[in-house]
């Protein structure tokens, strides 16, 4: 019996070693996936190798003969066009800043710290990005929305992916029930989707510059995360190992006492 006690006490054990460890390798295979998928991406685009598939598929969403003439029901423009504001920077920005400010009023400030520093640090990686490859729009016939600066990869797809899975994460980490992280992670990944898919139906970014987006987006917000959870991590340790105070010992009546007999003396 003691020894089939030991069994499961060892096997408990390990299992609890082993589910803390296979989340820090599995963010690391994650992130390495990712971001060799853009690597990928980025060299064949830079070969010109994928300009073939980009404009089979953009002129697929047109009507044959009229680029200018997207497929589809007349309303689809429109909803693709307020689709697309949701991965502008001042829809992202507003959602950011609101959030930031419950998070703050409820003196989260790790998580505040975190969700401000993905979003910016998302802007700014995504115009690097695009000085640094420059690549041309599609044909302006093709547009239906306004576009500026350069393609790749898509600034809609890399910043939607880098605030909704943020957030989702976020939501996820403090939900109680597992069908609530499984909804907010679900709605994170199909509100970057459905970004970066307007972008392609509005012809303003190359297929290939809405998938190098999510790629480098998806990364970004996983190291942010990571990181995140790291500190709480850390955070932890250093409140569990903190040297405990002196605590006074209990007055007793006796010690009392003598206190009262000593004060009089």
């Amino acid at each position: 019996m003691q020894s089939l006690a030991f069994v499961k006490r060892r096997s408990h054990s390990l299992f609890a070693l082993a589910r803390r460890e296979i989340g820090p390798i599995a963010v690391v295979l994650a992130l390495a996936g990712l971001l060799l998928s853009f690597r990928n991406i980025a060299e064949e685009v830079g070969e010109g190798d994928t300009h073939a598939m980009d404009s089979a598929i953009l002129y697929a969403l047109r009507v044959p003969g009229h680029p200018d003439m997207p497929i589809g029901p007349w309303w689809l423009t429109t909803a693709a066009t307020d689709v697309t504001s949701l991965g502008s920077i001042t829809v992202l920005s507003i959602i950011v800043f609101l959030v930031f400010g419950l998070i703050a009023s409820l003196r989260r400030a790790r998580e505040a710290v975190v969700l401000l520093a993905a979003s910016v640090g998302g802007i700014v990686m995504t115009g690097l990005l695009k000085d640094v490859f420059q690549r041309d729009r599609p044909p302006l016939a093709l547009h239906l929305a306004p576009a500026i600066n350069a393609s790749f990869p898509s600034g809609h797809a890399t910043l939607s992916a880098t605030v909704y899975l943020t957030l989702g994460a976020m939501i996820a980490h403090f939900a109680q029930r597992r069908r609530v992280r499984v909804y907010a992670l679900s709605a994170a990944v199909i509100l970057a989707v459905t970004v970066g898919c307007s972008r392609i139906y509005l012809g303003v970014h190359w297929p290939t510059d809405v998938l190098a987006g999510w790629c480098v987006g998806a990364a970004w917000a996983l190291t942010c995360w990571s990181a995140a959870l790291l500190w709480e991590r850390l955070a932890g340790k250093r409140l569990t190992t903190a040297p405990k105070a002196q605590h006074a010992l209990p007055t007793t009546a006796h010690g009392a006492d003598a206190g009262v007999l000593s004060e009089g003396a």
